[in-house]
């Protein structure tokens, strides 16, 4: 027993040596500021923009980024000023019409910061270079210019010191847009008979834009031109920013399920780490329509994705949660387009409600800078970051993915990847193809991340065994009827889903 406790010790030292140096090293991490303390006030800012001359045309944009600078903790005389890890700064225009911030981000490849710990220990250093990596502050705003030519000041504050910097907006300022190669003409007519109901219920798009606005930008799967999804990432510069919304109807013989897709080439973060940044990204919704009697029937219910979890809201009154709570009722936008607000980075979606980050009253971005997109039967391209009322054209997702992928699966590369066998809980029918594609083909931060919405799970419901893989989107008779208690009769049957073999 003695040798044994002795073989446990030894084993367990460099793990208690590891920990000892922790130990050690805690005051330093709390004088970084991983713990958002550290010694010393902060004594100034510096501002500075990129490019650095701070002249920007109208309605582009430009980095604003601020740094806290201040005493040293084994200097506090001042004498030494370093580079302090504090914020987050707080940014304002002193005449509000004169341009848009971006909620605030971290800026990527920070400099100066570990100048402070250049004494420190060797282990003492790694640890202040995780900290800088891993640090969540938040240090730069996206400026994005007004229509007009003149000078914009803008006013950074961390802990009640602030400084401030001239913006001048001229037309004779280098351009920072990319142009666009890729130009898409007028949709060929479509013999769909959904297409006017999906027409009539197009969602109201509140999306929100950050320091990547056009990753943000609603697009299609092909926007940079061609059909592979592995080069999506780094084409996103020269791709078109015209606005598309895939879609998909489904029918029983009670009800009209319309699924709406909002696709992005990227989604992206301030802090990437491993799987939570990828190539491509597509969530949405689906809207259960009661078929009444009338040419548009009645919304009922509609659910929303957002990261692998369904939240689910009531058009009806008389809807209540079942497998899934309530989250709120369905706002309507012209009496029949129901308002989701995208987040921005990660694109998940949402109703309104307390996840949402815009106001529908006010036509306001609670963050920062948004657009907003309505159904137009156009394709229209946003003009900058804050813009508002952007057409967009609706794609079939049949046509352009289900058709597609099936014809793909034979041949490698391409637009999609991960291809499974759909089994369904509950016994419900099978897909129409033995093997579906699982995901669009991603390479970038993360591979084959994003899903056509046959690939979409709610966590939630598919931990539980009320719902697999897929089966939101495939069969939403099915699932609508797990997640909510709906009104009336709810036909189980389909009268129309090619996704799973049924006719009309």
């Amino acid at each position: 027993m003695a040798v044994a406790a002795v073989s446990v010790w030894k084993a367990a030292s460099p793990w208690l040596h590891a920990f000892r140096t922790h130990c050690r090293t805690l005051p330093l991490l709390l004088a970084m500021g991983l713990f958002g303390q550290v010694p010393g006030p902060v004594s100034r800012l510096e501002i500075r923009t990129e490019p650095a001359d701070a002249r920007v045309r109208p309605l582009e944009s430009i980095v604003v980024h601020v740094s806290a600078r201040g005493a040293s903790s084994t200097d506090r005389t001042g004498a030494a000023s370093l580079p302090l890890r504090r914020g987050p700064a707080t940014f304002h225009l002193r005449d509000a019409r004169s341009g848009w911030l971006s909620k605030p981000y971290r800026r990527q490849g920070l400099s100066g910061l570990r100048a402070p710990l250049r004494s420190g220990s060797e282990s003492e250093q790694r640890l202040a270079a995780m900290a800088a990596r891993h640090s969540g502050l938040q240090d730069a705003v996206l400026f994005t210019a007004p229509d007009r030519t003149g000078e914009v000041v803008l006013t950074a504050t961390i802990e009640g010191v602030s400084a401030t910097v001239r913006i001048t907006v001229t037309d004779d300022a280098m351009s920072q847009t990319i142009p666009e190669r890729v130009k898409f003409g007028p949709q060929p007519a479509t013999g769909d008979p959904y297409r006017a109901l999906a027409e009539h219920y197009a969602p109201f798009v509140a999306q929100e834009t950050w320091f990547q606005p056009k990753s943000d930008y609603l697009a299609r799967f092909d926007a940079d031109g061609d059909w592979r999804g592995d080069n999506n990432w780094e084409n996103l510069g020269h791709a078109s920013s015209q606005a598309y919304v895939y879609y998909a109807a489904i029918a029983t013989e009670t009800h009209w399920f319309l699924i709406y897709n909002f696709f992005h080439l990227r989604d992206y973060s301030d802090k990437c780490a491993a799987g939570t940044c990828h190539e491509n990204d597509n969530e949405g919704l689906v809207l259960t329509i009661a078929r009444d009697g009338t040419h548009m029937g009645s919304p009922v219910a509609m659910e929303t994705l957002a990261h692998n979890k369904v939240y689910s809201y009531r058009a009806d009154p008389r809807v209540r949660g079942n497998a899934h709570n309530l989250e709120g009722d369905v706002e309507f936008s012209d009496g029949s387009h129901p308002v989701v607000f995208v987040h921005s980075g990660g694109h998940g979606v949402y109703g309104t409600g307390q996840h949402s980050g815009y106001s529908a009253a006010k036509d306001e971005f609670t963050g920062g800078t948004g657009v907003t997109y309505v159904y137009k039967g156009l394709a229209e391209r946003p003009r900058y970051p804050s813009d508002r009322n952007v057409g967009y054209d609706l794609l079939s997702i049949h046509d352009h993915w289900w058709v597609r992928s099936q014809e793909a699966r034979s041949r490698s590369g391409g637009a999609f990847a991960a291809y499974y066998r759909y089994e369904p809980a509950g016994g419900r029918p099978p897909a129409a193809a033995e093997w579906i594609a699982g995901a669009f083909r991603g390479m970038r931060h993360g591979k084959n991340m994003a899903k056509p919405f046959w690939g979409w799970h709610d966590n939630e419901t598919r931990k539980k065994g009320i719902l697999a893989t897929g089966q939101w989107g495939l069969d939403p008779a099915y699932a609508v009827s797990r997640n909510l208690a709906l009104p009336g009769p709810v036909s189980l049957r389909y009268t129309f889903n090619p996704y799973l073999g049924a006719a009309y």
